[in-house]
């Protein structure tokens, strides 16, 4: 969880003035975490803080608020019809594009109040800038610290088809992925890509395989059997964290055969994951998206991905 510089960008292009409302501290239990923030403007909202009472308030708060800065605090319970029985402090603070340019790139640092910083902080931000550890989003002494917020995994979705459209549709969301999306042309592409998606339409798909980070995720998924196998075979001789082939047994039989006679080991290949998804949610390209997804985001792969990232 960080401050999303690029989602408030976006949202003042698009609405104008907004109001990010951040949770700051929490006491006992509570929806949602501290760094959970959502934008709000005149006629919309993105994001969540928790919903509820607690949320809805605050939304109505944020489009009247004139301070371009407020700390509140919020006892939830029966009064506010939150089940959680703890406590929320929230940040509440008014952007323009302005506002937002003037940022720091790496950690977001601001305080409600006058005065100057205390040295508790100071040495948070000393110590996490020599490290090159971003610290977790903290209120200390009523200044609020955030680090800007950096996707951590390259996921490379070939094909712009409509599981390739329902995978971004249900991926694109998530703030810990920075997505590439290649195709052959660009009217392949929706006239809307998503905020964070890379669309890069290619006529030679395959020759970009080589410009992926070795850290990379891949999905193939094209509308082409030749070009699912090239870029497999491309895959195999750059390197990746994890590659996965939309397809049947009988595909990736078939692949598999090819890509030996290509110069692939046995066990390089098995380092391609086909078929993909759960095939009893159904063809439906939403359910194989949401299979796919699944199975990219499941806790197994995440532990799997810190144990490389560690290695």
């Amino acid at each position: 969880m960080g401050f999303d510089l690029e989602a408030l960008r976006e949202a003042i292009k698009t609405h104008g003035t907004v109001t990010r409302v951040v949770i700051a501290a929490i006491k006992g239990s509570s929806p949602r975490e501290v760094g959970a923030a959502m934008l709000v403007w005149e006629d919309g909202q993105s994001g969540t803080i928790g919903g509820g009472t607690l949320e809805f308030q605050a939304t109505e708060a944020a489009r009247l608020q004139t301070s371009q800065i407020k700390l509140t605090h919020h006892a939830l319970g029966p009064e506010m019809g939150q089940c959680c029985g703890g406590a929320v402090s929230l940040l509440s603070e008014v952007y323009d594009l302005e506002a937002v340019n003037a940022l720091d790139s790496t950690i977001v640092v601001r305080s409600a109040k006058d005065g100057d910083m205390p040295l508790s902080v100071k040495r948070l931000l000393a110590s996490a800038r020599s490290q090159g550890i971003a610290p977790e989003p903290q209120l200390i002494e009523g200044w609020m610290v955030e680090p800007v917020h950096q996707p951590t995994r390259n996921l490379w979705i070939w094909g712009a088809g409509h599981v390739g459209r329902a995978l971004v549709d249900v991926l694109s969301p998530l703030p810990d992925l920075a997505i590439t999306w290649v195709d052959t042309t660009q009217d392949r592409f929706p006239d809307s890509i998503p905020p964070g998606v890379t669309a890069i339409p290619a006529a030679k798909p395959a020759a970009l395989v080589h410009h992926a980070p070795r850290s990379a995720e891949h999905l193939v998924l094209t509308y082409s059997h030749n070009l699912d196998l090239e870029l497999c075979n491309r895959l195999l001789s750059h390197d990746f964290r994890f590659a996965g082939l939309i397809g049947s047994a009988t595909k990736w039989a078939r692949f598999r055969s090819r890509l030996a006679a290509l110069g692939h080991s046995p066990e390089r290949i098995s380092r391609i994951t086909c078929p993909i998804g759960d095939p009893s949610l159904g063809k439906h390209p939403q359910m194989i998206a949401v299979g796919v997804a699944a199975q990219v985001l499941r806790p197994a792969r995440q532990n799997d991905l810190k144990k490389d990232l560690s290695a």
